[in-house]
């Protein structure tokens, strides 16, 4: 019954926007991190949180990149059910925009545009000393514990991590296209990490959908919730 109620809204809907975090892609292969067995129930030297910190990536780079080519290049990746029904959606001009926390580019490899990355890329990797970019396979395949680019600078993933902020430009189109929206399909995510869970509060349309595996602190807010897998849900709709 809720499939065939979030059908409706969908079909009734011509400028809807998805919101997506890390349970996008596990079906793909990819770990969440809260989850019992997402990243941050798996056991290293320091914690996960604290690795993927700006501190951290500035004071112990080596053990930074280790954790980072184990955990966070999956490059043999390929987009599932989800992403590819969102990109089917954009195509036929039904699908304003993605927003996304995921950053694994996941999205783009299905065939969507209309990107919002609120934490960025590993698809995108910058030299801190010139600016040079680097793609994901210099810093897999690199021999140095940390990736150093031809001008000995070092290279960083163009990734938000914990002390960082979002970026502007792409926190503002994200709002914009939210802000556009009559539908909002929130899915994969936990909504408790801010300021990314906060641009729900943008929504001015009336008909609100999450999709996740477990509960969350919006499922009372919601006017539709649906406690399943978001490829199995949405690869189920026309």
């Amino acid at each position: 019954m809720s499939y065939d109620i979030l059908q409706k809204m969908v079909s009734e809907s011509s400028r809807f926007v998805f919101f997506g975090g890390a349970g996008v892609s596990t079906e793909s292969g990819i770990p969440d991190f809260r989850s019992q067995d997402g990243l941050y129930h798996q056991k290293y030297d320091y914690p996960p949180e604290t690795i993927l910190s700006h501190t951290f990536f500035v004071r112990h780079p080596e053990e930074f990149f280790r954790f980072y080519r184990d955990k966070m290049l999956p490059l043999d990746a390929k987009p599932n059910a989800a992403h590819l029904k969102l990109a089917e959606w954009e195509r036929q001009g039904r699908l304003l925009a993605v927003v996304t926390q995921n950053i694994d580019g996941l999205h783009q490899a299905a065939g969507s545009q209309r990107v919002y990355e609120l934490h960025g890329s590993i698809h995108r990797n910058t030299c801190l000393s010139c600016g040079r970019r680097y793609g994901p396979e210099y810093i897999r395949d690199s021999k140095e514990p940390v990736p150093l680019c031809s001008c000995g600078g070092r290279i960083k993933p163009d990734v938000v991590l914990y002390e960082e902020g979002l970026d502007n430009d792409v926190l503002s189109g994200a709002i914009h296209a939210i802000r556009q929206a009559d539908l909002m399909i929130v899915a994969g995510t936990s909504l408790t990490v801010y300021p990314a869970a906060g641009l729900i509060s943008y929504f001015r349309g009336n008909r609100l959908v999450l999709i996740n595996r477990d509960a969350t602190p919006m499922d009372s807010q919601c006017d539709l919730v649906i406690h399943d897998s978001v490829g199995k849900v949405l690869g189920s709709l026309t």
